[in-house]
């Protein structure tokens, strides 16, 4: 028996859990799975739409009374580096870049779990063991890339996984050495990012979510031109921005239907 596919994709809320970022606020979270041959053009629409990838999972906040989560994108075309990120990216020039398939290596399981135990002990990540680090690496049904950084030793410093979408780069996680702070690793990498995007064409660099409550996630506001996504649309961020609510309640009915290609509609 033949089945045909769905043409908009199912949407799901998880329950209410404690926020990782803020104190005393409570998360849910709007989420569909990227499943089959519609899964990069899913990837592709809903990252357009605030959405962030994780594994083959793609969601986004959809909390009550709190839309202090933006998705927040650079916009590389516009971007000039300032005299500060110019120093960074100078005193990082002997640092090697390597394009390299999803695919975990102990090397990378070693460094993420140093970079956890340093920058976000005890939160949900931190005792991820190597199975599920390598599902987190090697998980994805869509146009993903791994961007590994090798100091002048050639040793693994840094590393950063990238999904390639339609319109720019999405950088789904990356982590760092954290015993060279003077390098400011995470920084760079956001600026290579960049610099990548430009050599191949891309519009946006894609950074996840800003929450100004939280000094873990406000660092995204740094860079500039950056826009966010509130209430159907992208625009630029800036103070304003703060203080800007979303009408959640209207998401999902601008989220379904969401347009797939013709070559989708008559699957079966």
């Amino acid at each position: 028996m033949k089945h045909s596919l769905p043409i908009s994709p199912q949407f799901y809320l998880t329950g209410r859990q404690p926020c990782p970022y803020i104190e005393g606020v409570f998360e849910k979270k709007l989420f569909t799975t990227l499943d089959g041959q519609q899964a990069q053009s899913l990837n592709d629409s809903l990252s357009k739409q605030g959405f962030r990838r994780s594994q083959n999972i793609i969601y986004r906040p959809n909390c009550q009374n709190c839309t202090q989560c933006r998705s927040v994108r650079i916009l590389v075309e516009n971007y000039s580096f300032s005299k500060s990120e110019k120093r960074i990216l100078n005193k990082n020039r002997n640092i090697k870049r390597y394009q390299c398939a999803p695919l975990a290596t102990e090397d990378q399981y070693e460094l993420f779990s140093k970079y956890l135990n340093e920058r976000h002990s005890g939160g949900g990540m931190s005792e991820m063991d190597s199975f599920e680090f390598s599902s987190m690496i090697e998980e994805s049904n869509v146009h993903t890339k791994l961007y590994e950084y090798y100091d002048g030793n050639d040793k693994l410093i840094a590393v950063s996984i990238t999904d390639i979408i339609s319109d720019g780069l999405s950088m789904v996680y990356s982590f760092f050495d954290v015993d060279f702070p003077k390098k400011s690793l995470g920084k760079f990498m956001i600026l290579d990012h960049i610099e990548i995007a430009k050599e191949i064409g891309l519009k946006h660099l894609y950074l996840g979510y800003l929450i100004e409550d939280s000094p873990k996630m406000r660092y995204k506001a740094q860079f500039s031109p950056l826009q966010y996504f509130a209430n159907g649309k992208w625009q630029i961020y800036g103070e304003t921005s703060k203080n800007e609510t979303e009408n959640l309640s209207e998401l999902v009915t601008r989220l379904n239907p969401i347009l797939l290609p013709e070559s989708y509609k008559d699957l079966d």
